[in-house]
């Protein structure tokens, strides 16, 4: 696991989209794992900005989305289908048939959840997956306690992830209280990953990542046995870090 140390959010948000810019331009096809929620805004701000400058094209681009609530529609202000459209699609050419993201209104959800795994696969798997990661240690919608052999499923919302959620929605009674996301063995098949963290409130988190044991309890500990993981995190995120013990673990950039 490599960690790239940036000064702050924003710096983190352009260090990312660098990095996927640079394997875009490549042109040949490739699928990217998309996440939500506040940390990658900047990135795909990031991304907008260089599709308006240097018209990088994602005609070639397959796009890959963690989750999607459950019963929330695609026009709902809150649903994934929206924030992805409203934050990124809607801005570059990335052909509508190309987006992926799990339909959290099918009427039978475990099939949606196969079929999901299936077109990720007719994808040609993850290229380079970014990931977000909650307090509690889950990535995509993965609890504590799921198992890290999960595929894409049905999950119901830990009420600690719904309350970090309500910010979103008028009120935590409208929060979901299930969502589709990915599995933790999908998401451990990307080829390369991204983890992106950032603020003073990801401290204890990123620190028990970078420095705990990897147990089902928190799911993002999992990321520690993968081939290629490139965390990117400002200061505050990195401020109670033992600098010392990490290094002898990491390679910090």
């Amino acid at each position: 696991m490599k960690i790239i140390a940036c000064k702050d959010y924003k710096e983190m948000s352009q260090t990312a989209a660098k990095e996927i810019i640079a394997l875009v331009k490549k042109g040949t096809p490739f699928t990217l794992g998309l996440a939500t929620g506040s940390t990658p805004e900047g990135v795909y701000r990031e991304l907008v900005d260089d599709f308006n400058q240097g018209q990088t094209s994602y005609s070639h681009v397959t796009s890959v989305n963690l989750d999607e609530y459950v019963g929330l529609s695609k026009s709902d202000l809150n649903s994934y289908h929206y924030y992805m459209q409203a934050k990124l699609f809607q801005y570059i050419d990335l052909p509508s048939d190309q987006q992926l993201i799990p339909d959290g209104t099918a009427q039978d959800l475990e099939a949606e959840c196969e079929n999901y795994e299936q077109n990720i696969l007719k994808s040609g798997g993850v290229d380079l997956q970014i990931l977000g990661i909650g307090h509690n240690g889950h990535i995509g919608f993965n609890e504590p306690g799921t198992s890290f052999t999960s595929r894409t499923h049905v999950v119901e919302l830990a009420e600690k992830t719904r309350k970090a959620n309500a910010r979103f929605f008028p009120s935590i009674d409208q929060v979901p209280t299930k969502a589709v996301t990915m599995g933790i063995a999908t998401i451990m098949e990307s080829k390369r990953i991204l983890l992106l963290v950032s603020g003073k409130s990801k401290a204890d988190t990123i620190a028990r990542l970078l420095n705990g044991t990897v147990e089902e309890s928190f799911p993002a500990s999992i990321l520690n046995l993968h081939a290629d993981v490139t965390v990117i995190a400002d200061e505050e995120a990195l401020s109670t870090i033992n600098e010392n013990k990490m290094k002898k673990s990491y390679s910090i950039g």
